[in-house]
């Protein structure tokens, strides 16, 4: 594994000095109308901690939240973007979350995007911070607003108690294979539980050997299988977990792909992926992007937004290739 952060579009600016930084937000922000390219320079060239050096130079030079200027002088996507930009990644997952519960309706694409790809650590991070910013427990939340085995499978997830060892058990991939086999394709009605059971607990290269096992048993991919045997959300947070397991930069680069193709665009996904990944997988997910689709995400984001949100979508995908 390449070391965290070193396979992000955004690295570490060099020469930084926050209170330059600060001075050019501050002169991006005086006087009439609002200087967006200053403020796309400044951000999206800056390191989540060097953000964080930013908002902390700009209180004490001006007295007032940095975040809160910015919202009121920016409006639409483009403000999402800079928003999130400006939080920890715990932060942003957890903000994220809630926004997808408090709604009317729940967004539940953001819940599976966020637990289905985040690491147990990741997954701690967030449910402590969400509990700290927000008075209330993740998981509570989480079940208030969901039911049933997707309500089951989330709360698995937020136990993160995933096995992170790397070791495989060969007899007990078989045997996962088979009960997952056993549990659907081979009879009437699905048994979800030996489902979640497998996927939510066993460690990525023990998965890996059971979806072996899986085709060689039933001739069919375990995602064939998960499509086949259930649907709705249930169908899409057990899709997510296991192309996060086989390869989650690639289940990113679908996310994004579906979030433009089409008529529309779930921007919520677009900017959800693009500010959560640009530091950590940005490059593999581009590469990933244009391997499944035979078009660069660049090109996508292009042909697909516009205005200074294109402006710093594309800063953050970094370059066309």
């Amino acid at each position: 594994m390449a070391a965290l952060g070193s396979r992000g579009t955004v690295t570490e600016a060099t020469g930084f000095s926050a209170e330059q930084d600060v001075q050019k937000l501050r002169g991006a922000m005086k006087g009439a109308g609002t200087d967006e390219a200053a403020i796309i320079e400044v951000l999206s060239h800056r390191t989540i901690a060097q953000r964080q050096s930013i908002k902390e130079a700009y209180k004490q030079a001006v007295g007032k939240d940095l975040a809160d200027d910015l919202k009121s002088e920016l409006t639409g996507n483009f403000e999402k973007v800079v928003i999130g930009l400006l939080m920890p990644a715990p932060v942003y997952d957890a903000y994220e979350l809630r926004n997808a519960i408090k709604g009317a309706g729940t967004e539940e694409a953001c819940l599976i995007d966020i637990l289905a790809s985040r690491t147990p650590a990741e997954v701690k991070a967030i449910a402590a911070t969400y509990s700290k910013e927000y008075g209330k427990s993740l998981e509570e939340d989480v079940c208030g607003d969901t039911s049933g085995m997707f309500q089951r499978v989330l709360v698995s997830l937020l136990t993160a108690g995933r096995d992170e060892s790397t070791s495989v058990d060969e007899a007990q991939a078989k045997q996962d294979a088979k009960e997952i086999y056993e549990a659907g394709e081979a009879r009437w009605g699905t048994d979800e539980v030996k489902f979640l059971t497998v996927l939510c607990v066993r460690n990525r290269n023990h998965l890996l050997r059971v979806f072996e096992e899986y085709q060689k048993i039933s001739g069919r991919d375990i995602e064939d299988s998960i499509k086949r045997e259930m649907s709705g959300c249930l169908e899409d947070v057990f899709l997510a977990i296991v192309k996060c397991i086989k390869n989650k930069q690639a289940f990113f680069a679908e996310r994004l792909y579906k979030s433009m193709k089409g008529l529309g665009t779930t921007d919520s996904v677009l900017i959800r992926i693009m500010v959560a990944r640009a530091e950590i997988d940005m490059v593999d997910i581009k590469a990933e992007f244009l391997k499944m689709y035979g078009k660069t995400l660049h090109s996508f984001i292009k042909g697909d937004t516009s205005g200074d949100y294109r402006k710093i979508l594309l800063e953050l995908c970094g370059g066309e290739k």
